[in-house]
């Protein structure tokens, strides 16, 4: 097996910048000059990119980043001693001690192990103070050689017992418990014997991240030694690359509760279903592993605590969501992000198919579409020939589709507040906003009112024997009652008013009022980039896309401006990265190309690496552009019949030259913004990165 570490991957009280990306990319180059990558670009950008994701500074002083890499030939450790320190997020400080973990996409479990052992050892107290004593490259090789064959450390200065010393001798094995053996419950030291001779306590845990060489494994051991501290019996089952060793099912059932300490999804979560559950990201199990396994005895007593759902995966989904913590405008928040992204595909697809249907039938084809469908065929076919009665067909298809929109959006706002029983309900609100006119404005009451009524039904204390009925008939039931009830009787009629007014102003809007609205929907559009306002404005568009005619066309403007403006995000970040591609890293030039397709397609996301990256100079060079592009086509009556699709969709765009002019004009307003915005804070870029000296 090819030693992991060799003297050349050494580097020893360096100073290799002041940022994580400057010692990510030196030591991604030591990589590669050993032989053992081919080529340093690819290696630092899916290493990099693991950083973002998860900051792998722990406590101690140490820093392990690490990624998977088809760049990698073969598993290799780097390591840095710096000097000074660079922050790569621990609590505790910057980092000193600097172990870069590259793996090949298909690295062997032999390998992995060793890497994930290494992992381990780096929270070993006499490990990390014998690597700050060592004099030499030969040493530190010695020493990690040492960690990886479990020898004691020779060159360790005096230092405190580690109480993971155990623990980490169970690196190859898939599950650990508190005395660090592998199997059958134990609970050692001192703080334990009054416990044990009573019966401990007994905590299960998963631990799992990204790419599961590091991360997964410390906070196991993390957790494993504060277990063993509080006299508690913990067992671990590590989800990592190599592999994964089951905790058995007596094991469950016998805990008192878990702990999931993972970034990625927990393999095989219904296994716990009825425990009492702590939820957290890994990196807490590192920083903070004792008070985890507090909060897991205490939701072990509390009766009320959360508890992992006998729920399917899509279920779980949800009900993780609603483990964050949130207050009620974040749950407003997520309820309506929920019904609007369920809506979306009931709209994109039927707006198509209404647009593929003007395209073949022509606009009169609105007059005549139902008589159409019902009395021709393929065998009779309507005044016009085959064209019309496809265009028929596909209008009609549509526009039921269509007519689902403030329905879905309803039943998918309940749903996200009551999970399945709030379906019903909240579809049936929306299906009477719909007959009495009260729009999308009314679905998003109705369903609001649906799902906390279904919310409410419920936590209700019902006998035994009525418990089954309650999701299917009694929540469904009254719920109905109460919502639509509500919608018919007191809020209908006034939300109806409502929506009828706004249409009629929107109708009524020409010259410079059309253009301050175009200008209004585009710093929507590029406010949070998918996010709420984002979803106001687009839903706002779709709802009065069905309303649109001939001689009624203010809704496909603002579907078109709506749709334009969305468009400038993405291709504005796509042109930055090309006009000066020294302000933006390797990852957001990579991201950079990517975009080019998501903008032309409409899906204003691609921008949002970019915006968490640098919010404050990306989102307001986004919405300058989007407010001239959305200026302009409103002022050249751009019109769009299609909810979605970008410039895939161009059959379907109304003056299609001014459509495309539109986007272009604010793609480069909003590009040179943010290069004129990054040059003037003087931001570090990349070839400042990369200019960091490669000394040996």
């Amino acid at each position: 097996m090819t030693q992991l570490i060799t003297t050349e991957l050494v580097e020893l009280d360096q100073n290799l910048g002041n940022a994580p990306e400057a010692v990510i990319r030196h030591l991604a180059s030591k990589v590669a000059a050993a032989g053992r990558a081919t080529e340093v670009e690819g290696l630092f950008a899916d290493a990099y990119a693991r950083e973002q994701k998860t900051a792998t500074g722990i406590p101690g002083g140490i820093a392990i980043p690490h990624c998977r890499s088809a760049a990698v030939t073969e598993p290799t450790l780097a390591m840095a001693r710096l000097n000074p320190k660079v922050d790569f997020g621990a609590k505790d400080g910057p980092a000193d001690l600097i172990f870069f973990i590259a793996a090949p996409d298909g690295a062997d479990q032999a390998h992995l192990k060793l890497l994930s052992k290494l992992a381990r050892s780096l929270i070993k107290k006499d490990f990390t103070a014998a690597l700050r004593n060592a004099s030499s490259r030969e040493e530190i090789v010695e020493l990690v050689d040492g960690a990886l064959a479990d020898k004691p450390a020779a060159h360790a200065a005096p230092a405190a017992s580690d109480s993971t010393a155990g623990a980490a001798a169970a690196a190859g094995t898939g599950t650990l418990n508190a005395s660090g053996q592998s199997g059958a419950s134990a609970v050692s030291g001192s703080g334990a014997a009054g416990s044990a001779a009573a019966g401990p306590r007994r905590l299960v845990a998963v631990t799992a991240c990204p790419t599961g060489i590091a991360h997964t494994y410390m906070a196991a051991d993390s957790l494993v030694a504060a277990a063993q501290e509080a006299g508690v019996d913990l067992q671990v089952e590590t989800q990592g690359s190599s592999g994964a060793k089951p905790l058995d099912p007596a094991v469950i059932a016998a805990a008192d509760a878990v702990i999931f300490a993972v970034d990625v999804d927990v393999r095989g979560k219904e296994r716990f279903a009825g425990k009492p559950v702590i939820n957290a990201p890994v990196k807490r199990g590192i920083d903070e592993p004792a008070k985890m396994v507090q909060e897991a005895l205490a939701a072990a007593d509390n009766p009320n605590a959360r508890r992992v759902p006998h729920f399917g995966a899509e279920e779980q989904a949800e009900h993780d969501a609603d483990e964050k913590g949130e207050h009620i405008g974040q749950k407003l928040k997520r309820a309506l992000l929920t019904g609007v992204s369920y809506m979306i595909p009931f709209v994109a697809g039927g707006g198509l198919l209404i647009a593929l249907g003007f395209l073949l039938g022509g606009y009169d084809i609105t007059d005549v579409a139902d008589t159409v469908v019902v009395e021709n065929n393929f065998g009779n076919l309507p005044e016009g020939g085959l064209t019309t009665y496809l265009g028929a067909v596909l209008f009609k298809i549509g526009a039921l589709s269509m007519g689902f929109l403030v329905p879905a959006l309803a039943g998918y706002i309940a749903y996200a507040i009551a999970d399945r029983p709030g379906i019903a309900p909240g579809f049936v609100a929306g299906a009477v906003s719909g007959f009495m006119g009260a729009g999308f404005l009314g679905g998003i009451v109705g369903g609001l009112l649906a799902g906390y009524m279904a919310h409410l039904i419920g936590t209700w204390q019902v006998p035994r024997w009525l418990r089954g009925l309650m999701p299917v008939v009694i929540i469904p039931l009254l719920a109905s009652i109460f919502a639509s009830g509500l919608m018919f009787l007191v809020l209908g009629g006034p939300i109806a008013g409502l929506t009828l007014a706004l249409n009629d102003w929107l109708s009524g809007m020409t010259g410079a009022s059309a253009v301050v609205l175009g200008i209004i929907l585009g710093l929507m559009m590029c406010f949070d980039l998918g996010g709420p306002v984002n979803k106001v404005a687009y839903a706002f568009a779709v709802a009065g896309l069905s309303a649109g005619s001939a001689d009624n066309q203010a809704p496909w403007q603002i579907m078109a401006t709506v749709m334009a403006a969305g468009m400038v995000p993405p291709l504005a970040m796509a042109l930055a990265t090309v006009l000066d591609k020294k302000l933006f890293s390797l990852a957001e030039r990579e991201n950079g190309k990517a975009a080019w397709l998501l903008g032309a397609s409409f899906i204003s996301e691609g921008a949002i690496p970019f915006a968490a990256a640098d919010p404050l100079r990306v989102i307001p060079a986004s919405m300058v552009g989007g407010a001239l592009t959305g200026a302009l086509t409103m002022a050249f009556n751009v019109t769009s019949q299609a909810p979605h699709g970008g410039l895939f969709v161009f059959f379907a765009i109304g003056n299609l030259l001014m459509f495309v002019i539109s986007i272009i004009a604010g793609t480069i307003v909003s590009a040179l913004a943010v290069v004129a915005l990054k040059r003037w804070a003087a931001p570090k870029t990349a070839d400042t990165v990369e200019s960091v000296p490669a000394t040996v």
